[in-house]
C-alpha cells in the first residue's frame, strides 16, 4: 500500500515565511497596531483569524479583524511573481513520487497565492492533490487539515508522513497521529519542534532529499519497501 507524504507549503517548500511577517506586519501598522516582527513570525502557519487573535487577543476590536485579513492579503499578493522555492523542493516531491509516495500539500492558500506556490515549486507532475485549511472547520494546529490530507490521498494516518516548519505543523501531525517531520527552514528553533512533536528535523527540503533513505521516507519505512505505513 502507499504512503502519503503530506507537505507544508510556506516555510517547507517556499522561502515565504519573513515574506508573510512583513505583509502581516504592515497590515497590522495600517490599523494601528504595532505587533514585533519575532511575534509574527512565531504565528505564521496559523489561520487568518487565529493568528489574529493570537497576537492581538481576545478583547481586541474585532471589527478590525476582516479588514486586516483583508490587507495582509492585498499586501503578500505583491510578491506572487517574486516567491522562490526552497533548493531541491521539486527534486523531493519528484524523488517521493517516484518511490510511490502519494505526495499532497497541506495549505491555506488558494486561488492566484496557490497558483503562485505551485509555479515557484514546479513540480505539478508529482503532487496528487491539496489539502487547504479552508475545506475544514479548524486549521492547524487541529489535526483536521492533516487527516483531510490523508482522506484525499486514500490512506490511513498511520501510514503518511508529514513534513513542516512550525510547531502548529507538528502539533496537528501529532493530534492526527501522522508522523512529524520537522524543517528549520522557517525559522522556528528545533527544540520548539521537538517540544511541538517532531520525530525528526532537518535543516530544509534539500538536507532531507540528500538523507532520505535514513530519514522516516526511507527504504523499508514507506510504500516502495511493501511495508504499510512509513514506520
Amino acid at each position: 500500500m502507499a504512503g502519503a507524504a503530506i507537505f507544508d507549503v510556506d516555510g517547507t517548500l517556499t522561502d515565504t515565511n519573513h515574506l508573510h511577517v512583513v505583509a502581516w506586519w504592515e497590515a497590522f501598522r495600517q490599523a494601528g497596531h504595532t505587533v514585533p516582527m519575532p511575534d509574527i513570525l512565531r504565528s505564521v502557519g496559523l489561520g487568518s483569524g487565529d493568528l489574529i487573535e493570537r497576537l492581538l487577543g481576545e478583547d481586541r476590536d474585532r471589527e478590525q479583524d476582516d479588514s486586516i485579513g483583508s490587507a495582509h492579503t492585498v499586501l503578500y499578493g505583491t510578491y506572487f511573481d517574486r516567491i522562490a522555492a526552497f533548493r531541491g523542493a521539486g527534486d523531493l516531491l519528484r524523488t517521493l513520487d517516484g518511490r510511490g509516495w502519494r505526495v499532497v500539500l497541506a495549505t491555506s492558500a488558494g486561488g492566484a497565492e496557490l497558483a503562485a506556490l505551485r509555479r515557484a515549486i514546479d513540480a505539478d507532475e508529482a503532487i496528487l492533490a491539496t489539502a487547504s485549511s479552508d475545506d475544514v472547520e479548524q486549521g492547524k494546529p487541529a489535526p483536521e487539515p492533516v487527516e483531510l490530507a490523508c482522506r484525499l490521498a486514500g490512506v490511513d494516518p498511520g501510514d503518511a508522513v508529514f513534513v513542516g516548519d512550525t510547531v502548529w505543523d507538528m502539533e496537528a501531525a501529532s493530534r492526527a497521529g501522522v508522523g512529524a517531520v520537522a524543517l528549520l527552514s522557517g525559522g522556528i528553533p528545533r527544540a520548539d519542534l521537538e517540544r511541538a512533536g517532531a520525530q525528526a528535523v532537518y535543516r530544509d527540503v534539500a538536507e532531507l532529499l540528500d538523507r532520505l533513505d535514513d530519514s522516516p521516507f526511507g527504504p523499508g519505512r514507506g510504500p516502495e519497501s511493501g511495508q504499510d505505513g512509513a514506520g
